[in-house]
């Protein structure tokens, strides 16, 4: 059931991959699942750049590099994890946003596309064991200098994905009547 999938999908942090590659096959099937998000006016705004091999460990240089260039104090373990993390990951995928050359409609409506495409992406690796984790450091901003975007798109931040071995564990949430106004008037 897709409740039951929904309820299994958890953040896996990239410390906590193994070394298994992800196929190719499953990274395309992961996209897939991406590309029939809900879409206003049809935009499919969301765009995917995939990291493999030695693209990896070129994002950790070029992150801990460039926190290290704009952080007036930057801290060793944040420099170390910017560095690392990308090299932990099976594949990473950076999450991208185009913008409707028109404008018809506005940029959030865009962006939540997108943030449901990544939602779509995050089910199916939770239905295919694979852990990951949408990371959006305020160093996207700069992300137009590592990754070719084209003129409106814009980066959201990374989905780091990768087998794990150790049992995730469940959480809770509380209760949705806290959260839930029945207007019948």
């Amino acid at each position: 059931m897709i409740f039951d999938l929904i309820k299994k999908r958890r953040s896996v942090f990239p410390v906590q991959y193994n070394s298994s590659p992800i196929a190719k096959s499953d990274i395309e099937k992961i996209l897939e699942a991406a590309n029939w998000a809900p879409t206003h006016r049809k935009t499919e705004p969301w765009r995917f750049k995939v990291l493999l091999g030695e693209s990896k460990p070129r994002l950790g240089q070029f992150l801990s590099k460039k926190y290290q260039e704009t952080e007036a104090s930057p801290k060793q373990i944040k420099f170390k994890k910017l560095l690392e993390n990308p090299r932990r990951a099976g594949a990473i995928i950076a999450i991208c946003m185009q913008r409707d050359p028109k404008e018809s409609l506005p940029e959030w409506e865009e962006i939540a596309a997108t943030a449901m495409a990544v939602q779509n992406m995050w089910l199916c690796c939770a239905e295919m064991g694979i852990g990951c984790y949408w990371s959006s450091p305020g160093l996207i901003q700069y992300m137009g200098e590592f990754l070719e975007l084209n003129e409106g798109e814009k980066c959201l931040g990374f989905l780091y994905m990768g087998y794990y071995d150790e049992e995730i564990p469940e959480q809770t949430r509380t209760p949705i009547a806290e959260k839930t106004v029945w207007l019948e008037y």
